[in-house]
Order: C-alpha cells, then structure tokens, then sequence
C-alpha cells in the first residue's frame, strides 16, 4: 500500500510550525507548534526545534519515521520567476532558493534551515518546496512590471511577484465550490486579512494582479506594514530625517501600520478602543478600511465582471465591523451585506451576501496547510 501522509512544514526565523495530514482528503493526524527557536526558554536552533517536532510526532502515535509517510511539504515564501509549481527539492533547488534570500531576507533563510533538517531527519522522503509567489506567477507582464528602467529591474529583479499564494489559491477554490460552480466559472477578489494583508484579483481561478509586490510590503496597511506609499517618502526621511537604510525599512515594515496609526496592531483591541470613543484607533481603523476599499475598486475595474468577493485569515474571517465598513455603500457595484449574516460567527465556510446581491460575499476560513499538502501529494502521487 503507497504511504497516504504529508507532512507540512512552516520554518520561521523563530518558530516551527507543522501539521500531519492523511490524505487524499486532508484528515488531520497531529498539528502543533514550535516557538521562542534561540531565545530564553525556547530550542537553541532549528535542529533543536526539530527534534523537539518529531518528539512530539512520535508520542502522538504518528512518527517522523512512520513507513505511511509519503513526503515533507516545505512552505517557501520566495520563488522569484523561477519556480512557479511545486518542486521536490534537491540540491539544486536548494541552491536556487538560497539565491533568492535577496528578495526575502527574512523568510527564506528559515525556510531553507527547515528543508535542510528534514532532509536529514528523512533523507529516504521527497521534499517538497511549495511557494507563497507561484499562485501569482500567471499575472500578466503589464501588471507585473514596475515603470522603471527595465534594464536596471531585470538586472536586480525587481517586479511584482505576490505572497500568501497557497491562501489565495486555496480560498478562491473553495469559494467556487460554496457558489457550486467550478473555479474557472468565477471572478473573486480575495482578501486576506491578518497581520499581513493582501488582496488579489482572480479570474477563473487564475490570478491576474495582487496588492503585494516585490516584498510583503506593498499593497494593504496590515499590522506593522505600511503597505502602499510615496517611494519618496524613503527619500525625505534619508535626506530630511537623518534616517539609514536600515532603519526606514524597521519603521515601514515593524512601526508602521495599525500600530504605527495608533499602538496596537490587533484589530480586536482596536475595536475595543473604538468603542471607548478612541480617536487614534477610529484613525487606524478608517485607514485600513479605506485602503481595502480602494482595492476592492480597483480589482472589480481589473476583472470587469466580480462574481464574489471572500475574506480570509484572521481580521478577515473574524471582524464583522472591517467587513462590512470595508463594503459600505458599494450597492452600484452589486454589493450588498446581510447585517445579520455578518454578525453570526462560525469556523466554516459561509455566505453574508444579502439576497438578491448581485456579487456574492463570502468568508472562507484559510487553510495553508492543507493547500500545501494537497500540492505536494499532488505531486509526488504521479
């Protein structure tokens, strides 16, 4: 009998997150997470941090060395042009995936430790590398490209390549089937709220733009993120501020956003300090919100015909208030909320559209996990 078990791995610079699927219909086995990797308190490194994982395998009954294991899915935040499947991972990949750390320094150098100690807790098993930028990939040259000079952007890679692919990806599927209809019959916007944020435009289950470009930071204000803003800002700020390199890229990727707005990045605070007549948290609130409408807008402009539009991850699927402020008004577009709909929470898959609405509204719990076993086993089933 073939082994019908995935391992997914999410190796961050600090943390180890994993879960343990049967599949082909995603039934999880174990799931945990590993924190604090080098600090007080926590495993000294990611070898540590391993073991610590196939510790906790092992006395879930379901172990790392288990013959029913069929492969280790890894995610990998970047894969710049290169890699735009999923891949087993060799040891060229991993080279190509180290020259990217480039254009994500503070994702793919976790990542590689992870597939680097998985293959050798489990040198016998495929390693898979599933990318957040592949689902992107299919965007059109013209929506990828920045104006600048192209010889200089080819030369340094610089172009819009996306991020929380597998969610994307995973999310406007799974909408399609909630509208009974296959993803190549829809047009969705998809918004995945959370800490980090990003919105994407897809059409017939292909994604055609994305609010994230280059880095994660582009696009929607997220929790510590500025998304979207003047270039020159960086220039007056080095120029005016005295400010290095180094530190406008803390205060644009860790100060700013929400907290930069008003001191806290958890929408759940926010709306709790809103409600205790808080200006700097109505400030934040107003923003962030007026952001996701532009793109909404803008999206609905770049597909011509919306059929649905889903939120996702954790603002997403458990704010009632961002989703329904972020829709306010947009009747002309055929988009109308259910108040009622909106209000209830649920972990599944749902409908708050009103009836009648013409653009479907949705929220869809998010599952990278299983988006990227499914792509694995996927892949090393053939």
């Amino acid at each position: 009998m073939n082994p019908t078990r995935v391992l997914v791995l999410n190796s961050g610079s600090s943390s180890v997150k994993y879960q343990l699927l049967h599949m082909p219909h995603g039934d999880r086995l174990a799931s945990g997470m590993v924190e604090r990797i080098g600090e007080d308190g926590g495993p000294a490194d990611h070898d540590a941090a391993f073991k610590l994982v196939a510790g906790e395998l092992t006395d879930d009954g379901v172990g790392i060395d288990s013959p029913e294991l069929a492969a280790v899915g890894h995610r990998v935040v970047h894969g710049g042009t290169r890699f735009t499947e999923p891949t087993v991972i060799d040891d060229g990949v991993l080279a190509a995936i180290q020259e990217l750390v480039p254009l994500a320094p503070l994702h793919n150098p976790a990542n590689i430790t992870g597939i680097k100690v998985a293959r050798e807790l489990r040198p016998d098993l495929p390693q898979v590398a599933v990318f957040d930028t592949a689902f992107h990939s299919t965007m059109p040259e013209y929506a990828a490209r920045y104006a600048i000079d192209r010889q200089t952007a080819d030369t340094y890679h610089v172009r819009r390549y996306g991020f929380h692919g597998t969610s994307h990806a995973y999310v406007s599927r799974a909408v399609a089937g909630l509208l009974a209809k296959d993803p190549s019959e829809v047009n969705v916007i998809v918004l995945h709220l959370g800490n980090g944020a990003s919105a994407s435009a897809v059409r017939g289950g292909v994604c055609v733009d994305t609010s994230m470009g280059l880095t994660p930071l582009e696009g929607l204000v997220m929790g510590t993120r500025s998304g979207d803003l003047d270039p020159a800002v960086v220039f007056h700020l080095a120029r005016v501020g005295g400010m290095s390199v180094d530190d406008i890229d803390t205060l644009l990727n860790k100060k700013s956003g929400l907290l930069g707005l008003c001191g806290d990045n958890d929408m759940r605070n926010i709306g709790h300090r809103m409600a205790e007549g808080d200006e700097a948290a109505r400030l934040a609130f107003d923003v962030y919100v007026h952001r996701v409408r532009k793109y909404i807008g803008a999206y609905t402009a770049v597909l011509g015909r919306v059929d649905a539009i889903v939120f996702t991850a954790g603002v997403g699927e458990n704010s009632a208030a961002v989703r329904e402020a972020s829709l306010r008004d947009l009747g002309s577009l055929g988009i109308e909320v259910d108040t009622v709909r909106n209000a209830l929470r649920a972990k599944t898959a749902r409908l708050i559209s009103a009836a009648g609405s013409r653009v479907a509204v949705a929220v869809v719990p998010t599952d990278e996990e299983l988006e990227i076993a499914q792509q694995t086993y996927s892949l090393v089933e053939q």
